[in-house]
């Protein structure tokens, strides 16, 4: 079931359906982005996906799903493949450049639902394909 719940999570990240990654979380998910501040519920989640969606076009490859024997806890590596869109505040100005970034993620699992996200990426090297 969690290793299921993950895997749809990432499918609907792919096919850009947030309501998709949005039934993957419990209502009071907490969302830990890189770099930046703990966002806690739905809502915020689904603002911060809309917010990325302007400005990043991005697709996840090369996919290793992890999750530990009771189910509760999960992890993932992959590869993120952007496009770059609009100018994200305080980052380089966005001029529709790609980008090829290392990443993961790890989960807190509760009732068959994501109840924790955490994503990590290095910022410096993406700011340094996109400069």
């Amino acid at each position: 079931m969690s290793r299921d719940t993950i895997q749809r999570y990432f499918e609907a990240f792919n096919s850009k359906h947030i309501d998709g990654m949005l039934e993957c979380l419990t209502s009071d998910v907490e969302h830990h982005v890189n770099e930046g501040q703990i966002r806690v519920g739905r809502v915020k989640f689904a603002d911060f996906c809309a917010h990325m969606d302007h400005c990043y076009d991005e697709e996840l490859t090369d996919m290793v799903i992890f999750v530990n024997e009771d189910g509760t806890r999960g992890a993932a590596e992959y590869i993120v493949n952007g496009i770059y869109k609009a100018t994200d505040a305080g980052l380089p100005e966005a001029t529709g450049q790609t980008y090829r970034l290392p990443a993961g993620s790890f989960f807190s699992l509760k009732d068959g639902k994501i109840s924790r996200v955490v994503t990590y990426y290095n910022l410096a090297d993406w700011i340094r394909q996109v400069s």
